[in-house]
């Protein structure tokens, strides 16, 4: 975190409310405080209990780390140099972390699968829906015990929260990009 924690905070507080097209009152009713406190927040001057720095998080959908992280801007370009790259299924799956900063419960990777690879998945937090598709080659996507054969250009919508695994079934590499993001309750799979 850089040392202009105050400056950063009025930067995204008010970039955050305005994306809303809140005003202050509406952001302090949404998070149970005084306008005054949105306002001493948003002038840079202010030094928030914790409790009003939690308010206002919930409030906006954003967590406490990103209102008090340096503003990023509006556009980022993140070189292929820069991307985290893990690996993973004894080696031989690469997956590619797509996202530069954090958003609140999303994932994007790209997972590139050698021939005959497989992968555990993770189950992600309930209430998550995942967007399973398949750029290059063959996949088996295992849900909750269900398998679903996939070839170029197919996605899969599930459950995230459920049990899962990936294989790359062929004998040429596969590649796959998986969005993984929170759903409002009522919200249809598809």
């Amino acid at each position: 975190m850089d040392d202009n924690a105050a400056g950063n905070l009025a930067t995204n507080i008010r970039s955050l409310r305005g994306s809303r097209n809140w005003s202050q009152q509406q952001l302090a009713d949404h998070a149970g405080i005084p306008r005054s406190t949105i306002a001493s927040m948003e002038s840079g001057y202010g030094n928030p209990s914790l409790a009003n720095l939690a308010r206002v998080s919930a409030a906006l959908g954003a967590g406490i780390e990103e209102l008090l992280a340096r503003h990023a801007g509006a556009c980022a370009l993140v070189p292929a140099s820069r991307i985290p790259v893990q690996r993973r299924g004894g080696g031989r799956v690469a997956v590619a972390k797509l996202l530069p900063s954090r958003v609140r419960g999303m994932e994007i990777d790209r997972m590139d699968f050698d021939p005959g690879a497989s992968m555990g998945g993770t189950p992600h937090v309930a209430g998550t829906k995942e967007y399973f598709y398949c750029l290059r080659g063959k996949m088996q996507v295992l849900v909750a015990g269900q398998l679903f054969e996939l070839g170029r250009g197919d996605v899969l919508a599930f459950p995230g929260d459920q049990r899962h695994s990936y294989r790359n079934p062929g004998g040429r590499p596969a590649a796959s990009i998986s969005v993984v993001v929170p759903v409002p309750v009522g919200a249809e799979l598809g």
